[in-house]
């Protein structure tokens, strides 16, 4: 969706495009499509998958999802939400965990969104829905949402798509997110129980490797 809470990594790559080069989060990138396959292991399951340029992380599991997929428990409930979905990682491990539930994969990306379809497709994960965020039906509620945020888009733009989606959750549903600490993790936190009010509770669940993970609970 955009760039994610990430520093450079020796596997992932570095977080934000090298000067000059097109943003790995345009909507439809123009750069010709290169896929490569990347053995990568979700939430204790070894899988081999494929990436490309012109999205988030292209040489394999980054480090922000990956302290997320550690961090946080099984999904509950039967709608779940994978905001930014990259090439899907997280969607993938959304609905490995939940069988018989619907996995809405958001993105604005379109090839991220072929490369989900494709991957969960080659898992036999029938339940993995690609959508672009316009396509996702207004009604939709969703019980779990997991996502690594596009923190490098800016405060204000970031705060909207936080608020956009959120507020979304079913009563006693759960949002877990993954920030770097040296990113803001701690001041959204603060931002974030103010902004969504009484009706949720803003906690930091877990720290690991540099990252928070936020846990934001509807009330029931």
């Amino acid at each position: 969706m955009a760039p994610r809470s990430d520093s450079p990594d020796p596997v992932a790559g570095p977080a934000t495009p090298n000067p000059g080069t097109e943003h790995y989060f345009s909507e439809d990138p123009s750069a010709p499509e290169v896929r490569r396959s990347v053995t990568v292991r979700l939430r204790g399951r070894e899988v081999v998958l494929q990436t490309s340029n012109g999205v988030f992380s292209p040489r394999g599991l980054d480090r922000g999802t990956s302290v997320l997929l550690e961090n946080v428990p099984d999904p509950a409930g039967g709608e779940l939400l994978d905001l930014g979905c990259g090439w899907g990682p997280i969607a993938l491990s959304l609905a490995g965990a939940a069988p018989g539930s619907r996995v809405t994969a958001v993105d604005v990306n379109e090839r991220s969104l072929g490369l989900t379809r494709d991957n969960a497709a080659a898992l036999g994960l029938p339940g993995v829905e690609v959508l672009l965020p316009e396509q996702v039906p207004a009604e939709r509620r969703f019980d779990t949402i997991w996502s690594n945020p596009p923190i490098r888009i800016g405060k204000q733009q970031l705060h909207e798509l936080l608020l956009q989606w959120l507020p979304r959750l079913a009563a006693g549903g759960t949002a877990w997110l993954v920030v770097q600490k040296n990113l803001g993790a701690d001041s959204l936190q603060k931002w974030l129980a103010t902004a969504l009010g009484d009706g949720f509770r803003v906690s930091r669940h877990a720290t690991d490797k540099g990252f928070r993970v936020l846990l934001v609970e509807r009330r029931a």
